[in-house]
């Protein structure tokens, strides 16, 4: 059986990925930050919850100590904690709001990365799938017929284009792990006020696929609920 850990999953596109993977037959470990809502999505998935705080060290080596302790290996590892940051003028931006983001949606996902990587490495098929998104994508902003065009969220765009780029990296340093980024859409999620065209289980179909797609599949993917997201070779000048 599976067993899947995702972060940030007591709300939004993770707890939608929790609740579609425990249909799915997986055994799934709810990370998140907020003990009470973590725990009230567990008892309510069948699932168990597990804290975890990826901005701080200890708080993401003992979530891996816990799981060690229990199930002893994970199969698959749902990178999904994030936040948005500040949006609209960044005249005022600080360095500081900046950092927040990025060590939320960057220095994250490289800290759980780090400290479950010996549990992966127990599996017969390690996964690991970062949630990214288009914002991020140069393409993707620089189309007017797509809604990424309009938006203005520097420290986010920032640090999903800076995630998709570590999920190449982490795919070539590690052959042996299918690592892929994911782009949920348009979602309506708290990030953006419930704005989003999309319903949260079509925000992770792109997440759900690549969790379940089994061996012989590629890494260092991009990925969206239509499939993979292709990129145009430039000639080099």
């Amino acid at each position: 059986m599976t067993i899947t850990f995702i972060t940030g999953a007591n709300k939004g596109l993770g707890r939608e990925t929790a609740r579609r993977l425990t249909e799915l037959g997986h055994i799934v470990l709810i990370g998140a930050r907020d003990a009470e809502a973590g725990r009230a999505v567990a008892d309510e998935l069948g699932a168990r919850f597990v804290p975890i705080d990826v901005t701080d060290d200890a708080s993401v080596a003992a979530a891996a100590k816990d799981v060690e302790a229990h199930e002893g290996a994970i199969d698959v590892l749902v990178n999904n904690a994030g936040v948005h940051g500040p949006m609209g003028d960044p005249s005022d931006l600080t360095g500081a709001e900046v950092l927040h983001v990025l060590d939320v949606n960057v220095a994250g996902v490289v800290r759980t990365t780090t400290a479950f990587l010996p549990l992966l490495r127990r599996s017969a098929d390690p996964v690991i799938a970062n949630v990214s998104s288009a914002m991020g994508d140069l393409a993707a902003t620089h189309n007017p017929s797509r809604p990424e065009s309009g938006v203005i969220a520097p420290a986010y765009t920032a640090s999903k284009a800076a995630l998709t780029m570590l999920t190449t990296q982490y795919a070539k340093a590690f052959p042996a792990i299918r690592i892929n980024a994911a782009d949920p859409g348009y979602t309506a999620t708290d990030l953006n006020g419930h704005t989003g065209h999309q319903t949260v289980t079509e925000g992770t179909d792109a997440t759900v696929r690549l969790a379940n797609e089994g061996p012989g599949h590629g890494s260092g993917r991009f990925v969206d609920r239509h499939g993979e997201i292709a990129y145009a070779e430039r000639d080099a000048r």
